[in-house]
């Protein structure tokens, strides 16, 4: 029978760490360092008004869309379905959360790497273009299409990407729990000592790399928003609070993404314990330089027609990701 520790515990780690309070923190805070990169990057400021360096800019907009802006309707749109889905696409970044050793409840288990990819690769992308499709427009109709064709592609690259290191774990070193990301984040950074696992990886993590500029939707991959031709694509018709929680669903998709690469590539908070004060310190380090690189890169292209997006997903993440995930097989199956 549960006990009222275990539901207290249950609910402070979907209510606050790190679940909904947390997921909201990180989403901001990491928004705030984009856009500061971004601005630096491009000789401007970036937020500086709001807080110390402008910190607390996001927080003021979210809060701004939340209770100022008007909240626009048309005669065929149904905002209620799209807060709908715009709820479940934040309880799926959640769920993905609990499912990672970041979380005090520790769900760990065969194969959740199949429910991480679930919540991930479908009910984020769903909930998002539902959201769209529910404020019917030309424009959101013509984002939606181009950000499907986008989907299409990065999120079976992004599958295949992150079961690379985990099948060299499990395959080279072996797992108590067969496929686990917990597993393999205490292990994976033996690969990086030897130079064909190293190999392996690197492709594997520059392919997902890709994959999460193009699930952001950030330059070179923006074209489903394209401001000259569709003005905002799938966000054209939002406003006031939907426009708020699209911007956190949007933003959280980015946050719990590099959270996974910075578990599965780097280790998360090696060579110090999980939950650990160092290990969080280098945990928090390796995930600001994922995100700064995901700002230079924004920073440095320009954005791509949608059959250049197509044609360099296939070719700088979906192919390398499959190279990868064949050859970590090929070597997982010559060391038994």
């Amino acid at each position: 029978m549960v006990g009222i520790n275990e539901i207290l515990l249950f609910l402070f780690s979907v209510l606050v760490f790190p679940g909904l309070i947390f997921v909201t923190l990180l989403t901001m805070l990491s928004e705030w360092w984009l856009r500061k990169i971004t601005a630096r990057a491009q000789k401007r400021m970036g937020p500086s008004y709001v807080g110390p360096f402008g910190i607390l800019q996001p927080f003021a907009d979210f809060i701004k869309l939340i209770t100022v802006k008007e909240e626009i309707r048309q005669k065929y749109s149904t905002v209620k379905l799209a807060k709908v889905f715009a709820f479940l696409g934040i309880g799926a970044v959640i769920a993905v959360l609990l499912l990672l050793p970041l979380s005090p409840l520790r769900l760990v288990s065969s194969y959740d790497i199949i429910a991480i990819s679930y919540f991930c690769c479908v009910w984020v992308p769903l909930a998002m273009i539902v959201m769209a499709l529910s404020l019917p427009n030309p424009f959101t109709a013509g984002g939606v299409s181009r950000l499907l064709s986008i989907y299409a592609i990065c999120e079976p690259a992004y599958f295949i990407s992150i079961l690379v290191p985990i099948a060299l774990v499990n395959g080279l070193i072996g797992s108590e729990v067969p496929y686990s990301v917990f597993e393999t984040s205490q292990k994976v950074w033996i690969l990086w000592s030897n130079p064909v696992t190293a190999i392996i990886l690197f492709l594997a993590l520059v392919a997902v790399t890709v994959v999460t500029q193009s699930k952001a939707m950030l330059a070179p991959f923006n074209i489903p928003e394209a401001e000259q031709e569709l003005i905002a694509g799938p966000m054209t018709e939002f406003s006031g609070p939907l426009l708020a929680l699209n911007n956190l669903l949007h933003e959280s998709d980015l946050a719990v993404t590099l959270l996974i690469t910075t578990y599965l590539f780097l280790g998360g908070p090696y060579p110090f314990p999980h939950l650990s004060v160092l290990g969080a310190l280098v945990f928090i380090a390796k995930y600001i330089v994922l995100l700064t690189v995901v700002a230079i890169i924004q920073s440095v292209f320009g954005r791509f027609r949608i059959e250049q997006a197509l044609s360099t997903l296939v070719r700088y993440s979906l192919i390398p990701g499959v190279i990868a995930l064949v050859a970590a097989m090929a070597v997982s199956a010559f060391s038994i």
